[in-house]
């Protein structure tokens, strides 16, 4: 049992003592093996956690100088995303042609009945908020009343299904 232990310990002891060697550092081998050494180890582990703690921003100019002017360019630029909405460009945009528009639909039924999107919770998520949009581009060139955008789970499920016949009864092929 004794041996067992002594191999187990210079198992866990060894590598470590020979790192702090190698790194030209001798108090550290001395503060690993003495108690005293451990707890000032242990003190110090303590003083880096709290100071994890503090906010981003505020370790960052303890530990560097002013930020440069590419951090500063990239904050701005981060800032005007931020407060920028793309809806009124969007919605300025001309809409594609009602054929473009029935590809584009049956390619991502395609795609999320039977493609990569069944394998992938995210892609599906993907593929279902495009064929919404294409979904209410079309009922917008048809004039059809959808609800797509306010509606979450099962009841946009059921309106889909709802737009859906609704284009298929105005002629639109959805599927192949």
């Amino acid at each position: 049992m004794a041996v067992l232990s002594a191999a187990l310990s210079a198992l866990l002891i060894l590598p470590c003592a020979a790192t702090i060697l190698l790194s030209g550092d001798p108090s550290g081998l001395r503060r690993l093996l003495t108690r005293k050494g451990r707890q000032q180890l242990r003190a110090d582990n303590r003083e880096r956690a709290d100071t994890r703690h503090l906010a981003p921003r505020a370790r960052r100019r303890v530990h560097r100088g002013p930020p440069s002017r590419e951090e500063r360019t990239w904050r701005r630029v981060d800032r005007s995303l931020r407060t920028w909405d793309p809806a009124p460009r969007l919605a300025s945009l001309r809409t594609p042609p009602i054929e473009q528009l029935a590809y584009h639909l049956r390619r991502l039924d395609r795609q999320r009945r039977n493609g990569l999107a069944t394998h992938s919770e995210v892609w599906l998520a993907a593929v279902m908020r495009g064929y919404d949009t294409r979904l209410q581009m079309a009922c917008r060139c048809l004039d059809i009343p959808e609800r797509l955008e306010s509606l979450q789970g099962a009841e946009r499920d059921l309106e889909r299904q709802r737009v859906e016949a609704l284009l298929e009864a105005a002629g639109l092929t959805l599927r192949c």
